[in-house]
């Protein structure tokens, strides 16, 4: 196999394995073993098992990062931001879903670039640039909107998990949209103006 096509599947093997086990209860010759190779061949490519563990939170962050970028990347309404960005995040949970648990175990103190906070970070002063532009155009003040983009990434980052746990244990989990149109629906309206049944505008 390629040497390329090699160190991606180590990379999606250990993913897996990482996943369901963390990263101390996964050793190489584990790995090494699911991937049909010696441990050499692990070695060659990444050196160490923490070194694999840091290239598949390198993968899943670049994953997560640009579909939240890239739902934020067009202008549209700020609700509508919101709405996309919601459902940008539930997405990548709903698609790599071993990703995300790797990715909020955090990683590990050598690789503070990829840690969960340091990712929703970066998304967060994306947000708030967004709030300071809506802000100026109501009058409210600009300085607010990055603690407003800490409330609603915190609080959209935050469901997501659960969401992660219901959908997985309850198999009448909400669905996505659902999930994303009741985020929204607390960060648009606020508790005294909930909507009974709240529904997503990008679906209209």
């Amino acid at each position: 196999m390629p040497a390329e096509r090699r160190r991606a599947q180590l990379i999606e093997v250990a993913r897996s394995l990482f996943a369901e086990k963390g990263l101390d209860a996964t050793s190489i010759e584990e790995i090494a073993a699911v991937a049909g190779v010696s441990k050499p061949v692990v070695y060659e490519h990444f050196g160490a098992k923490e070194r694999l563990y840091s290239a598949v939170v390198e993968v899943e962050s670049a994953a997560l990062l640009d579909a939240i970028t890239g739902s934020l990347a067009e202008p549209a309404p700020a609700r509508v931001l919101l709405e996309r960005a919601a459902l940008a995040l539930l997405g990548y949970i709903e698609g790599h879903t071993q990703g995300f648990r790797i990715l909020v175990r955090d990683a590990p103190p050598s690789d503070p670039a990829g840690r969960y906070s340091t990712i929703l970070g970066a998304i967060t002063r994306r947000v708030a640039h967004i709030l300071a532009a809506e802000f100026a155009q109501r009058g409210y003040a600009e300085r607010d909107a990055a603690l407003y983009a800490q409330m609603l990434v915190g609080m959209v980052a935050t469901t997501g998990q659960w969401w992660l746990d219901a959908r997985t244990q309850d198999p009448e989990a909400p669905a996505k949209d659902d999930v994303a149109a009741h985020i929204v629906n607390l960060a648009w309206n606020g508790l005294t103006g909930l909507s009974p049944a709240p529904k997503l505008r990008l679906r209209d």
